[in-house]
């Protein structure tokens, strides 16, 4: 039985985030083409700050692990559910996004966990 768009589209959204940005590096190589979006030059909108509160999806990006990069690996660890090896090559490739596309809460939550625990952290 040959795998459907749907089991493809399934098996991707389950997928860690590291994983998700290996899979779409080896695709690039793969298949010689760039996952950039198409992006359209437009002016501002009008009443451009009610753009700016619409945003539904933020991401989380470590700028810095600080001075306790043990404890920054393990709540990126945490949040990811990431392995040690991962997690620490993550954590060492600062700056790097830890979660992409996440609620202001969840954004908020893991960006006050990351630096409790030394890191300096950015949500864009």
């Amino acid at each position: 039985m040959a795998l459907t768009k749907e089991d493809i589209l399934n098996a991707i959204a389950e997928m860690p985030v590291m994983e998700l940005v290996e899979l779409i590096e080896a695709a690039e190589e793969k298949f010689g083409v760039e996952a950039t979006a198409a992006v359209a030059v437009a002016g501002p909108a009008a009443g451009g700050e009610a753009a700016v509160e619409e945003k539904t999806e933020f991401d989380v990006v470590m700028t810095s692990f600080g001075g306790n990069k043990v404890a920054v690996i393990k709540a990126v660890r945490g949040a990811t559910g990431l392995g040690l090896k991962e997690a620490k090559e993550v954590v060492e490739s600062a700056p790097k996004a830890i979660k992409e596309g996440v609620s202001k809460e969840e954004a908020e939550e893991l960006k006050a966990q990351l630096v409790e625990a030394g890191a300096e952290v950015e949500i864009k």
